[in-house]
């Protein structure tokens, strides 16, 4: 096959750096090993694109803050499971006493179990009845097990959305990376073993 008549001068080579033309506005310089140069950096999409210093800044910052809202994910999931459990164990060991430190919107305490049923308004029973012992039914069971599913979803999402960052081999957006991990456990996760990692799921 005679190549002479190919025109090369479209095909960028990136220099060694592994940069795609990415279209006519801008290329995106792709790494597959550790680096530390920001030079046409694509974080993810092709419109997150390093331009200069101010760009890499306000990224390094999205990408902390990603991070730290995985965390925050994490801990929204934890206290719910919590709270399915307690009202399972509700259910399991009977309602019980309401709760005296219990106080709804208005401040108003719980009314003695006597009386919760013939309470004259009968919605706010309904409303905050899992907040006194009331009864756990097999439809909150399918409405927890499709919230905790749904919790456990986006968490998968997130992580590998992280994943992907960690992936543009980039030291800054690695950096970042950990530092959004920092600021999330300190914020959301002081209660999780440090043990813990973010890697996937």
């Amino acid at each position: 096959m005679d190549h002479a008549g190919m025109d090369h001068g479209g095909m960028d080579h990136g220099g060694g750096h592994g940069g795609m033309d990415m279209g006519k506005g801008h290329k995106c310089n792709m790494n597959m090993l550790f680096t530390w140069d920001t030079t046409d950096l694509c974080i993810v999409f092709r419109g997150w694109h390093i331009t200069g210093t101010l760009s890499l800044l306000l990224s390094l910052v999205a990408v902390a803050l990603l991070c730290a809202g995985y965390e925050g994910v994490r801990e929204l999931s934890r206290r719910y499971e919590a709270s399915v459990a307690a009202r399972q164990k509700v259910k399991d060991d009977g309602p019980g006493l309401p709760d005296p430190t219990y106080r709804d919107d208005d401040g108003a305490a719980p009314p003695p179990p006597q009386q919760q049923h013939e309470s004259s308004s009968p919605l706010w029973w309904t409303t905050d009845r899992r907040a006194r012992g009331g009864p756990w039914t097999a439809r909150d069971e399918k409405r927890a097990t499709i919230v905790k599913g749904v919790l456990y979803a986006v968490q998968v999402f997130y992580s590998f959305f992280i994943m992907l960052l960690f992936m543009t081999y980039n030291g800054w957006i690695m950096l970042a990376v950990a530092v959004g991990a920092f600021i999330g456990y300190v914020v959301f996760g002081n209660a999780t073993s440090a043990t813990k990692s973010v890697a996937c799921h």
